[in-house]
């Protein structure tokens, strides 16, 4: 075990599945009291060594849901080390035609939500003496064009730009940062890239061959969340395997010689 997380708390929001879930383990794994919250409970929370998370219904889009997932943390485990800010997401849609609705709705999820989320772990964390670390979960649409996911780029966008501020405001207690992946292989990936086909051909771009995994994002969350990082705060951790292959280098090697 590298990372030794015994006798710590740790939330993780949208933690019932996908790349939620591997961090969830991940922790679970190095010897932390994992919490879990989704809107319905899973059919399978969350395990690793034996142990699995605790599953508290919340939907952190709402202030009154959110407010209760706290208060239970506060009462059941009378304190708050980590809190990963996983939940998020966005379906695919044209930015000219998608409604208004719809824009908000996603930057309430991916912007809003997590800087709630982040209040009320800054609270609980401010009254410990060894304070706390809140952890983003970013992404690398924040970085570059989102085409058909225009709103999902900007709120992670505006997610790097609040890691900077809260972590001025809320230190030196709390340590705030993001960690932003890059094209991950989760259980949905067919529905992006339509085949093994697909994923293998986006793959290919990739410098380190692959797209990253679950267990790669847990493993940094476990690491930046650790005193092996006390020092970094406001920081963004990039994890895109080197980025991907830049679009005119195919088009130009493709020309005939």
């Amino acid at each position: 075990m590298v990372f030794d997380y015994s006798g710590k708390v740790v939330l993780v929001t949208g933690g019932s599945k996908g790349i939620g879930a591997g961090i969830a383990e991940g922790f679970l794994a190095a010897g932390a009291q994992v919490i879990v919250c989704a809107r319905s409970q899973p059919e399978q929370l969350p395990s690793a060594r034996g142990r699995s998370a605790v599953f508290i219904a919340a939907d952190v889009r709402d202030g009154e849901s959110l407010q209760a997932l706290f208060d239970t943390i506060e009462r059941d485990f009378g304190r708050l080390d980590v809190l990963v800010n996983n939940a998020g997401g966005s379906p695919s849609a044209v930015a000219a035609t998608a409604s208004p609705r719809f824009h908000e709705g996603v930057l309430r999820l991916n912007l809003i939500a997590p800087l709630n989320a982040a209040q009320h772990a800054n609270r609980l964390m401010q009254a410990q003496a060894q304070g706390g670390c809140i952890v983003f979960i970013g992404s690398i649409s924040a970085l570059r064009a989102s085409p058909g996911t225009a709103a999902y780029g900007a709120a992670k966008a505006g997610v790097l730009a609040l890691v900077q501020s809260l972590a001025v405001e809320w230190a030196p207690k709390v340590r705030v940062v993001a960690v932003s992946p890059g094209l991950v292989l989760t259980d949905q990936a067919h529905l992006h890239y339509g085949s093994e086909h697909g994923i293998a051909a986006v793959s290919a771009g990739i410098p380190a061959g692959r797209m990253a995994s679950a267990c790669d994002i847990a493993n940094a969350c476990l690491y930046i969340a650790s005193p092996l990082a006390s020092y970094a705060s406001g920081c963004n951790l990039l994890l895109h395997g080197g980025g991907e292959r830049p679009a005119f280098l195919s088009a130009a090697q493709a020309l005939p010689t």
